[in-house]
């Protein structure tokens, strides 16, 4: 439907439950829509795990890699209400396919005023010389805690935010591996095929460094809230600043 209404000059919202959406349509969002090259905008609502208690069947961890598989489909992760604003707006004026992962949960403001919002344009949160977090959606303000703990232990964290996985800033996550020792990226997703892989896919072809990618292993998660998950599989301030010091111990 939303392809049809594309077809006839609408701009059409397609917003659902992420893993529905993506899970379900999978097959529409591939053929219908970025094949078809289609102006049609995808809402990916509640990703990662923010459901929580109900289980595998309601968590949304493998979107980024299903979508990321799809071709001439832009792939944006807003971090904050601002980056969200910023990302309705540009995929109205694209022109084209897009998918767009929207947290269910309040998070801190954490993008500044004048950062950009564009394909291939990462975002500096923090400068910092000894490791670079890259991070998006809902760790990007633990990515930010993170650094913040480790810079009283005298380690310099850069920070990056990723609003575009697809097209991601790759001269951004370059320069991270030659200016830094290494590179620890954090999402609330697997990490078959999400931002972990996109990222070590640039190092290793252009720049290789050490890294340490955190997200969900290839598991079905346990019963249980969205923050003992998080908790669970190292996705907070503490698990990031934990993966930067093995970094620093071992990269």
């Amino acid at each position: 439907m939303a392809a049809g209404l594309a077809n006839a000059g609408k701009i059409p919202y397609v917003c659902a439950a992420a893993p529905f959406l993506t899970g379900r349509a999978l097959e529409q969002i591939k053929a219908d829509v970025a094949y078809s090259e289609a102006h049609v905008v995808l809402c990916g609502q509640s990703p990662g795990m923010a459901y929580g208690e109900l289980g595998p069947t309601h968590h949304s961890i493998e979107d980024l890699s299903w979508v990321r598989a799809v071709a001439g489909l832009d792939v944006i992760i807003p971090a904050d209400p601002a980056q969200t604003r910023a990302a309705v707006r540009w995929a109205a004026a694209s022109g084209r396919p897009s998918y767009l992962r929207i947290p269910r949960f309040k998070v801190p403001e954490t993008t500044p005023a004048d950062a950009p919002f564009e394909p291939r344009r990462a975002v500096v949160l923090r400068e910092g010389s000894d490791v670079t977090v890259i991070a998006i959606g809902s760790l990007v303000s633990r990515a930010l805690d993170a650094a913040a703990s480790l810079a009283a232990e005298g380690v310099s964290v850069r920070v990056l935010n990723l609003p575009f996985l697809d097209p991601m800033d790759e001269d951004a996550v370059v320069a991270a591996a030659r200016e830094t020792r290494g590179i620890v990226t954090a999402e609330e997703a697997t990490i078959s095929g999400g931002l972990g892989a996109a990222v070590a896919a640039t190092v290793v072809t252009r720049h290789p460094a050490p890294m340490r990618i955190l997200g969900v292993p290839r598991v079905f998660a346990p019963t249980g809230d969205t923050a003992f998950l998080l908790d669970h599989f190292g996705l907070s301030a503490d698990g990031i600043a934990a993966a930067v010091r093995d970094l620093l111990r071992h990269g």
